[in-house]
């Protein structure tokens, strides 16, 4: 009963229910003022009236006292009474008691007030006025029954008092009754609604919080039980919905973190994975690990096995399998995704596709950079597998730095062979400048010392022209002896270090104190430039040793902005003047000017500032290869990432 008696208030509104309760509660405090002041003007003037009843019983004893005087004196009554019966006539018509006449014109209090009126008419007032009419003083017995009706009219007057005092205590008691009444359904109606506002507000308020603090704690699960159409079930069935959509919010952002994060930790797997095959690729573009190591890192990210790079023969012939992840050919012709590449590695330039062989489907990425094709790469897929679009953009720059990798090292044999070929030029025109020449002269002296030698009388000729024989053959020899130091010289190390190696050596052939200042930082130089750079170095510094006997020297190298290098050697020797003019035994400045071509570059000989030799080369120095540009961007992106 109470349940259902709750779920019916539960349907109603809170607010009219509320309202209902203050109507309530005001309509009983109306009515019961209402009835108080009702019951009040009842009982208004009815102590006035008490005393002016309670004045006719002093007054109709002062009558009697009156008369009884005068006849005890033996007089007739005189005035004094008359005055005393006019008096008691005044009060016994007095408002007060007219008014409480005519509020209850036919109750006890109206009856009996006429019968005291009428005894007071009809009997004591005739009897007083009796007792003087003859002229003769009245006698005892007459005075005794004066008294005597005086004190059955003041019975009479007592009894209308007491009429009076009743029915004042009866409209006093009503009206105490009127407010006990109000009291206790005020406290009902008050009670009612609070245990009302209880169940039907502070419970669902309670209930409310209590929700709201648990899914501010990532408690989604919670739902109200107020639900009703009232406002706080309204607000409990919306509160429910929004715990639902919340609680779905929550699910999807949970599978959008963890999408999210696995999305990171791929690209996080990927970058890395790039760096370490640009790293691998670039430090050794030649190596066939190189390609394999990165092979199987592609197959380890995306879950593949039994791919291969295959790339073009450089001249006509069939194309060759680079780098595999499945071993050498013997090892995979026994069949399955293993024999996919040995007998069928087509290399020709081809886009990306998926083919069907065997139970295998095999994805083809052509391997190709901005000016040449190069091969592809081979990956075995399980049938119908497609890569995703992170596994395809991974590929597709690999596959890029790959192909960036075989043209670098082709690229890198071509400059080898062309430093070959260049050196080649420049020993032979080394052997041409000055054994070739000293050969010549010693040939020329040989044709002249023949016939010389069958004439004993030209003895002294044949001494003179084997002297020069000699002579020559040791200019021929020191000259072999310093081109074999030329071209035995090594570059195995940094090309700052074997910079100052060289100025050390020098420094401590000759006993000269020679600095060296590099500032390179912004011009990185190729293997070719610096081979022909430190080559004009030693050559300038060993010219100094031998032929300008200098104390000081200076070895300066730097680069502009415009990435122009000036190499500048110094000494504050004899100067270019007090050089032997031999040019039989001095071809260095000569093939400095030749490596300077070579370079590209400029070579000025002149006198130093300080009094001695001065020999400048500038030349443009290669700019930063992109592989290197893009190894630093992957490299730089990797350590963010990490």
């Amino acid at each position: 009963m109470r349940k259902r008696l709750t779920d019916a208030l539960a349907r109603r509104s809170i607010l009219l229910l509320v309202g209902l309760a203050m109507l309530a509660v005001t309509a009983i405090g109306l009515a019961g003022m209402s009835l108080s002041v009702v019951v009040a003007e009842t009982v208004q003037g009815s102590a006035s009236a008490i005393n002016v009843a309670g004045s006719l019983r002093r007054l109709t004893h002062r009558v009697a006292s009156l008369a009884a005087a005068e006849a005890i004196n033996g007089r007739v009554p005189g005035p004094r009474v008359r005055d005393a019966i006019a008096q008691f006539d005044s009060h016994f018509t007095h408002t007060e008691l007219q008014r409480v006449l005519e509020r209850e014109p036919d109750g006890v209090f109206a009856a009996t007030y006429r019968g005291v009126e009428a005894s007071w008419k009809l009997s004591l007032k005739p009897g007083l006025q009796a007792l003087g009419e003859a002229g003769v003083p009245p006698t005892a017995e007459q005075v005794e029954q004066l008294l005597t009706d005086v004190d059955n009219f003041v019975e009479q007057l007592n009894t209308l008092v007491a009429v009076l005092e009743h029915d004042t205590e009866t409209r006093i008691g009503e009206l105490r009754r009127i407010l006990a009444v109000a009291i206790v359904v005020t406290l009902i109606v008050v009670g009612v609604a609070l245990v009302l506002l209880h169940r039907l507000v502070h419970r669902p308020l309670g209930n409310l919080l209590d929700a709201a603090s648990r899914i501010g704690s990532g408690d989604f699960a919670v739902r109200l039980a107020h639900t009703g159409r009232n406002e706080l079930g309204r607000v409990g069935a919306a509160f429910n919905l929004m715990a639902s959509e919340l609680s779905k919010l929550y699910r999807d952002l949970e599978a959008r973190v963890e999408a999210k994060t696995a999305e990171l930790q791929r690209s996080n797997r990927s970058l890395e994975v790039l760096y370490h095959a640009i790293a691998r690729l670039y430090n050794a573009p030649a190596a066939t690990e190189a390609y394999t190591e990165t092979l199987r890192d592609i197959e380890q990210v995306m879950g593949l096995s039994g791919s291969l790079a295959c790339i073009e023969p450089r001249h006509d012939g069939p194309a060759t399998v680079l780098a595999s992840s499945l071993g050498p050919c013997p090892e995979r012709l026994a069949g399955g995704a293993g024999a996919l590449a040995c007998e069928h590695c087509r290399a020709h330039a081809v886009p990306w596709s998926y083919q069907r062989e065997g139970d295998h489907e095999v994805l083809r990425v052509p391997l190709r950079d901005s000016d040449n094709h190069y091969g592809m790469l081979r990956f075995a897929l399980p049938v119908g597998r497609r890569l995703e679009d992170w596994q395809r953009q991974l590929v597709e720059a690999l596959s890029r730095h790959i192909a960036m990798a075989l043209g670098t090292a082709r690229r890198t044999e071509q400059e080898r062979l062309l430093a070959l070929q260049e050196e080649r030029s420049v020993i032979a025109r080394e052997l041409h400048d000055s054994l070739a020449q000293a050969l010549s002269y010693m040939k020329i002296q040989v044709a002249l010392l023949q016939p010389v030698l069958g004439d004993p009388s030209r003895r002294g000729e044949a001494d003179t022209i084997l002297a020069d024989l000699r002579a020559g053959i040791n200019a021929a020899y020191r000259q072999l002896r310093e081109l074999l130091v030329s071209f035995r010289l090594q570059m195995s190390g940094d090309f700052p270090d074997l910079l100052r190696a060289a100025v050390d050596e020098y420094a401590g052939k000759g006993g000269v104190a020679v600095r060296l200042e590099t500032r390179l930082a912004d011009c990185p130089l190729g293997p070719n430039q610096e081979v022909h750079v430190l080559h004009i170095v030693r050559e300038a510094l060993s010219n100094m040793v031998r032929h300008a006997a200098a104390t000081q020297a200076t070895v300066s190298l730097s680069c502009d902005p415009g990435h122009r290098v000036s190499v500048v050697i110094e000494d504050n020797g004899v100067g270019l003047a007090a050089v032997p003019g031999d040019a039989r035994n001095h071809h260095g400045m000569t093939i400095m000017r030749e490596r300077a071509r070579s370079l590209g570059g400029e070579l000025e000989i002149g006198a130093g500032s300080a009094g001695g030799t001065r020999v400048a080369l500038s030349f443009q120095a290669q700019p930063r290869p992109a592989h290197a540009l893009a190894a630093d961007a992957v490299a730089s992106l990797a350590g963010g990432g990490a």
